[in-house]
């Protein structure tokens, strides 16, 4: 369903910090409307007695300064009016993005499962963008003659009445023709809005993943499917470019038609002896700002349409709710000392977009303070789904987990996410610097701290060879580092971090044998006090675990040090045999 310019009330949230401001610039727009009504009734005077023959030059001139005086009202007013409202749309479009993007930063990964990144980048560019030129320009437009076309309407029915009522059975007649047109345009605006949308999308995900491309030879395609998505667009847009052209031709038709008919009217009138040049003039002045208020108000509303479908889709954004929610009063456990504590309780979960296959099936266990533990297991097993709900990013179906001794979905999400550390398979590098990087666990942390980290995480020596040491700008996402230097900063933010539950997910396998075991002693020191749960494969990892959890399609189906493993020959050891080789 087409959005309705209805859709625009959502912004009223928007605009009540800034009533007192509103309030201004309706006055601003109420005097110019105003100072611009009150020229045809001064040029009646002029023409009718500042013309006679018995008029002197005072009066004469006393008219014209009058008019000016109006003219110069109606540019204090007018630039008054610019000022308020384009600073309104400027500063409520910026609360509108700035409220938008802190909504989708905390939904749960559920949200993006059905909405891509491209398609909110695009809502937060073209959208917004969309909704400022509304509030910046067109709706101080629409009212400024919406108020001037009222107020034309009045003095034409005041001044001349009969002559009125053709005039309004004439704009009657184009109405209708104009809300239909009015109507498409308002369709198509949303569909376009949709197919640009799709086509940001699109090339947000291939720019986000160019060596992939690249190494698949694929540009030819990706630019094709790109081509296609722009070309789906471009017939969308040109469909409503001819729907709004066809209005704004019609518009400008009727308005003609409008004001050539009440100039006939009044010429007839003039010389019938019924009326005089003066009069004439006036209703003409008033017709035109009726006809040319009704031709802009047409404008405007091709704009409010586009702009009621771009507020729509921010709307949808706002009004969306995360599926993880903090309870009213959340539990707040005491900070543990040596690692914290953990129990899975017939933990049972299914990914939203695909809930006939369970990712974790009555998974219960339990990890003491301090303890170290592998989860090993298969591509698919439910590991990193693990960590997922230990992070509360999602919730379970059934079972719950118990972390520090309370329920994590009672305990708040700043608290329960402050507790955990992680190390994640591909670190992520924002652009900014080594420092930064570092810091992004812990902002206030001192730049001895973050030394200290990064000296434990083994990536001081290749940070002080940068060009600016710790103040060099990584770029985005990290791409004038390595892959082991990349993971290296993730370590050391996990250490600065300093929770107590530590969870490494892959944490060792983009770095080389030399870089890994550095790593590897430096994550034995950060172990210290912590507890720890690691996702590995390799051989080092898994046989320094207190203990090995094995995870078969989201089941523990065992459980054991290293050598008890072995020794039941299970699945541990079909996996031993498969990865480590000799080294079993």
């Amino acid at each position: 369903m087409p959005a309705s310019p209805r859709a625009l009330s959502g912004l009223a949230p928007f605009l009540r910090p800034y009533r007192r401001l509103l309030a201004v610039a309706i006055v601003f727009l109420l005097l110019a409307a105003a100072t611009t009504l009150a020229f045809p009734s001064v040029l009646r005077r002029l023409v009718d007695h500042g013309f006679a023959s018995d008029a002197s030059a005072d009066q004469v001139a006393l008219s014209f300064l009058y008019l000016f005086g109006l003219a110069s009202a109606l540019a204090v007013f007018s630039a008054g009016r610019y000022f308020t409202v384009s600073w309104l749309g400027e500063r409520i479009t910026a609360d509108l993005r700035n409220a938008v993007y802190a909504h989708v930063l905390r939904q749960s990964p559920a949200f993006f499962e059905t909405t891509q990144p491209g398609e909110v980048l695009s809502r937060l560019g073209n959208d917004t963008t969309l909704v400022q030129t509304v509030l910046s320009s067109s709706f101080s437009m629409g009212l400024r003659n919406l108020l001037m076309g009222t107020g034309a309407l009045v003095m034409l029915i005041w001044t001349n009445p009969w002559l009125m009522l053709q005039v309004v059975t004439v704009l009657v007649a184009v109405i209708l023709p104009s809300v239909y047109l009015g109507r498409r345009v308002r369709r198509l605006s949303r569909a376009s809005q949709d197919r640009m949308a799709d086509s940001s999308a699109l090339a947000s995900e291939v720019l986000h993943a160019i060596p992939v491309v690249q190494s698949h030879t694929a540009e030819a395609r990706e630019t094709s499917r790109f081509v296609e998505a722009s070309r789906r667009s471009l017939r969308t847009a040109l469909g409503r470019i001819r729907a709004r052209s066809l209005l704004i031709s019609f518009i400008i038709v009727a308005s003609s038609a409008v004001l050539l008919w009440g100039l006939y009217r009044g010429t007839l009138a003039v010389h019938a002896g019924t009326s005089t040049a003066g009069q004439l003039g006036e209703t003409v002045l008033y017709v035109m700002l009726l006809s040319s208020a009704f031709a802009v108000l047409g404008e405007v509303y091709g704009d409010l349409a586009r702009a009621a479908g771009a507020t729509e889709r921010l709307m949808e954004l706002l009004g969306s709710e995360s599926s993880i929610q903090t309870v009213a009063q959340p539990v707040q456990p005491a900070w543990p000392s040596e690692g914290s504590t953990l129990q899975l309780e017939g933990v049972r979960f299914h990914y939203p977009s695909r809930p006939q296959s369970w990712a974790v099936d009555g998974l219960s266990a339990t990890v003491s303070a301090g303890q170290t533990v592998a989860v090993v297991g298969p591509s698919g097993a439910g590991k990193t789904t693990l960590f997922d709900l230990l992070l509360r990013l999602y919730d379970p179906q059934s079972g719950r987990i118990v972390l520090d001794g309370a329920p994590i979905d009672q305990m708040s999400l700043q608290d329960l996410r402050a507790r955990i550390a992680i190390v994640p398979q591909e670190p992520v590098i924002f652009s900014g610097t080594v420092s930064e990087n570092i810091r992004y666990s812990r902002p206030e942390a001192s730049m001895e701290e973050v030394k200290s980290a990064a000296r434990a995480a083994y990536a001081d020596r290749f940070i002080t060879e940068l060009p600016d040491g710790y103040d060099t700008d990584l770029g985005e996402r990290g791409v004038r580092l390595s892959g082991g230097q990349r993971q290296r900063i993730a370590i050391a933010r996990a250490i600065l971090k300093g929770s107590p539950l530590l969870l490494l997910d892959e944490a060792t396998s983009a770095l080389d044998a030399q870089s890994e075991q550095m790593v590897q002693s430096a994550l034995a020191q950060a172990m210290v006090g912590r507890t720890t749960l690691v996702i590995a494969h390799r051989l080092a990892t898994v046989q320094r675990a207190d203990v090995i959890w094995v995870l078969d399609r989201g089941r523990l189906v065992e459980q054991g040090s290293h050598a008890e493993l072995l020794v039941r020959g299970g699945l541990y050891a079909s996996l031993a045999a498969l990865q480590f080789g000799a080294s079993r």
